[in-house]
């Protein structure tokens, strides 16, 4: 029996941000990942700190959003000062493109609900087609226009993963690889875990295991309703650059080559990638960007995201089993810093955060009794 005062299922982004922002309290931290065989959303990703249309339909989510992306500089100095690595923060803003007047008149009402439900204090700007070139050079003549936020960003997420890992390690986190959670139950001084033929005990557990959470949350009596959203991205070889703002659909990394994406697809637990979508992939490209045509794809692949049933995060402090809290989202590069520096503080009792209500599993019992959540 390994004991330890913290136990987070699941090094992804979601699992290993929580992990460091325990450890800057002082907590004593074990992680227990699957390994390679686990759907790994964290090296699938499209890097984008987004806060763009996020929350339509539930505007505590926009805030949440909007402030994690303001802890970001902060989040990203301290991952810096610990291990010298530069994950390539930029925040200068992105832009959504659109191929339609349709595309563009929904993009126009999401946003002004944004702005309402946020009192005003929500800016963007929309951009009709000699505006949107007059901002960003190379657009194509069938874009019809687009709108831009300033609180938009991206961050190279490979790097970010490396970062996080490192930091950890030397904030004295265990990261345990290759242990398959199988079994959890609630003991009178903790839980007890069993991976493999290894026991844990911890005084407190974190399910940040993707879409593992359903199976484990099950086991402490939660339902926790997520499932499997697939997206693919293409990357192309290295160019000189030109696209100097992340956009939804391409945007050019500090390395140069340049990611292609946005496609979703319900297809369960598959994470290959099909010729159809990525033809489609490539072709919005470069309508988007027409100098994209004559470059070379070098890489492809296909990852789950893992979405709840209305596509929000998922926050639980399990009042069954208290010491267990369950932590889902889809966007775990944008989360990143609120995770660190404001939820792991509440999970670790520092102090209690009002806007952490919003998340519970509680909304989606009152969905389906018909009352408004957020």
């Amino acid at each position: 029996m390994q004991k330890t005062d913290v136990i987070v299922v699941g090094a992804g982004l979601v699992g290993l941000s929580i992990a460091y922002g325990l450890a800057l309290l002082g907590r004593q931290v074990s992680i227990l990942d699957e390994g390679d065989e686990a759907f790994r959303a964290a090296r699938g990703n499209f890097g984008l700190l987004w806060v763009q249309g996020k929350g339509y339909g539930m505007s505590p989510y926009a805030q949440w959003t909007r402030e994690s992306v303001v802890l970001w500089p902060r989040f990203a100095a301290s991952l810096q000062a610990d291990t010298g690595i530069d994950i390539h923060l930029r925040q200068a803003g992105g832009f959504q493109l659109c191929l339609s007047d349709d595309e563009l008149a929904e993009e126009s009402r999401r946003m002004h609900w944004l702005r309402e439900a946020m009192n005003g204090d929500y800016p963007f700007e929309l951009l009709d087609s000699a505006q949107l070139r007059a901002r960003l050079p190379g657009v194509g003549p069938t874009v019809v226009g687009g709108c831009y936020s300033p609180l938009d960003g991206h961050v190279n997420p490979l790097k970010l993963l490396r970062a996080l890992y490192a930091a950890c390690r030397l904030r004295g986190v265990r990261i345990i690889n290759g242990q398959r959670v199988g079994a959890i139950g609630q003991r009178a001084s903790g839980f007890e875990l069993h991976a493999g033929e290894q026991r844990w005990h911890a005084g407190q557990v974190i399910l940040a295991a993707g879409l593992g959470n359903r199976e484990l949350g099950a086991q402490l009596g939660l339902d926790v309703p997520v499932r499997p959203n697939r997206g693919q991205i293409l990357v192309t070889e290295r160019l000189q650059p030109f696209l100097h703002y992340p956009t939804t659909y391409v945007r050019q990394t500090d390395e140069g080559t340049v990611q292609l994406g946005d496609s979703h697809e319900s297809v369960g637990f598959d994470d290959a990638t099909g010729s159809a979508v990525m033809g489609a992939i490539a072709a919005r490209a470069v309508r988007c960007f027409p100098q994209l045509a004559q470059v070379r794809l070098v890489r492809a692949w296909g990852a789950l995201r893992v979405l709840s049933a209305d596509g929000f995060p998922i926050y639980e402090a399990s009042p069954a089993c208290p010491g267990a809290v369950v932590a889902s989202c889809h966007s775990g590069v944008t989360l990143a810093a609120i995770h660190a520096l404001r939820l792991a503080p509440w999970i670790g009792g520092e102090f209690d955060d009002p806007a952490v209500g919003a998340f519970g599993l509680q909304r989606f019992s009152l969905k389906q009794e018909g009352r408004h959540v957020g």
